[in-house]
């Protein structure tokens, strides 16, 4: 069975919990058009922050009932965008003023937010943006495109000094390790280093120093790859592909490393009013077994809206994962990619928990009558549909014959109620023998 080595972090908890949440809030859920709108249409500080952080007042931000929402869906952890890369703070930060005590809303956001999600026994993550497209001292990207220079950003960046910037990246951070309790992952975003010498990386964060820094004040946390430290030892605990699937379990040099993907219900981070790409239930309970199946993790996000709500749509899918993870859970939890030796039959998906040694077949597509597993002849105690607990009968080839060469001789036959169980995936638990 597949096995990453240990990290600098600890993943313990990490690879064992699986599901978790992603929050993009910021200035821009007022915009409602991505949380890139800044970038994207070019808005000048001023006016971004007249129409933004001048109006910017959740009153209806109740973050218990965030935490209840993804309890409910049956996330462990969560992960919250402290600033993203508009550079706007959701805390009361002591080294800036853009920040959300400034603002109509008046109050610091993170604190009653860690609060209710520990009090429904979710770990606490922080995602904070390397970049600031607000700091006076984060020296923009002169170039648009490969070819030329933009006049109006080479004029912007007289008199800046990125290792001011790093100054206050740091500072913030520090604040953030050092004024919420225990921190369990943190995830930087983003190092973009370009072979010109262009982009961002390491040297423009300190990323060394910061990271440095986020183990000492904060020892266990586990950090993401975003830092620009591949490199380095120690510099990264977890992979984190975004916005794909990978085909396998995601390996550094051939071997598996500890990984999640990040994933959006739509095709937005940041609340987005007019985006209508919304995965159903079943496309999104289909990415998680996905990917506890190849030996990783999802992160999946909610974008707030900017009165501070989960719009009716991200409710809608959270209350229909946990619905299917109120009886499948122990499908996902504890799980992750089954031994070589047992493939998947077709239109089905394999977890694996090692502890209690039970493989779990997510049923895809439902059969008629029969499903046949190539390879487990001899290998399973029993069967049942997980949902219910009910028994699932099965036949194998008598064991002297499951020694010939034939791959049809070693199949064990499970013999399935014609009509689909009433769940959105079913899954068929074999206790396996010891």
């Amino acid at each position: 069975m597949l096995k990453p080595k240990p990290t600098v972090g600890d993943t313990s908890w990490f690879q064992h919990d699986r599901f978790g949440l992603f929050i993009h809030w910021g200035l821009y859920a007022l915009a409602a058009r991505h949380e890139w709108v800044k970038h994207n249409e070019q808005i000048p500080n001023e006016v971004y922050d007249a129409r933004y952080f001048k109006h910017f007042d959740p009153d209806l931000y109740d973050p218990e009932a965030w935490a209840a929402a993804a309890a409910g869906a049956g996330m462990k952890y969560f992960v919250i965008t402290t600033k993203h890369h508009e550079g706007f703070c959701l805390w009361d930060s002591q080294v800036t003023d853009y920040k959300a005590t400034n603002t109509p809303c008046g109050k610091d956001l993170i604190r009653p937010m860690v609060e209710a999600f520990r009090g429904r026994g979710l770990k606490v993550g922080f995602y904070h943006s390397l970049i600031d497209w607000h700091h006076p001292h984060y020296v923009l990207d002169p170039h648009i495109g490969p070819y030329r220079a933009h006049p109006e950003r080479v004029r912007m960046n007289e008199g800046r000094d990125q290792a001011k910037y790093a100054e206050y990246l740091h500072a913030q951070v520090r604040e953030l390790l050092t004024g919420y309790g225990k921190i369990s992952v943190i995830f930087y975003d983003f190092s973009y280093p370009r072979p010109d010498g262009t982009g961002k990386g390491r040297k423009d964060w300190d990323a060394e120093k910061l990271l440095r820094m986020t183990r000492e004040l904060q020892p266990g946390i586990i950090v993401n790859d975003r830092l620009d430290l591949g490199d380095v030892e120690g510099g990264w605990d977890i992979k984190t592909p975004e916005q794909f699937l990978p085909r396998e379990w995601v390996r550094v040099n051939g071997e598996p490393v500890v990984w999640e993907t990040c994933q959006t219900f739509s095709g937005s981070w940041g609340y987005h009013r007019d985006e209508a790409t919304w995965k159903s239930v079943e496309q999104l309970l289909g990415m998680l077994i996905e990917v506890v199946s190849r030996g990783g993790n999802l992160l999946l996000n909610v974008g707030p809206t900017g009165r501070g709500e989960f719009d009716e749509r991200a409710l809608d899918r959270l209350a229909g994962m946990g619905e299917w993870m109120k009886r499948h859970s122990r499908a996902i939890y504890g799980c992750t990619q089954a031994p070589e030796d047992l493939p998947a039959p077709q239109d089905c998906r394999l977890t694996y928990n090692p502890t209690t040694n039970r493989v779990y077949v997510h049923v895809l597509a439902w059969p008629f009558q029969h499903l046949h597993l190539d390879g487990f002849a001899g290998r399973v105690e029993y069967a049942q549909l997980l949902n219910d607990a009910s028994e699932i009968r099965f036949s194998e080839p008598p064991a002297h014959l499951r020694t010939s060469d034939g791959a049809d001789r070693k199949t064990l036959t499970l013999t399935l109620p014609v009509v689909k169980p009433k769940v959105t995936i079913p899954v068929i638990e074999l206790f396996m023998k010891g």
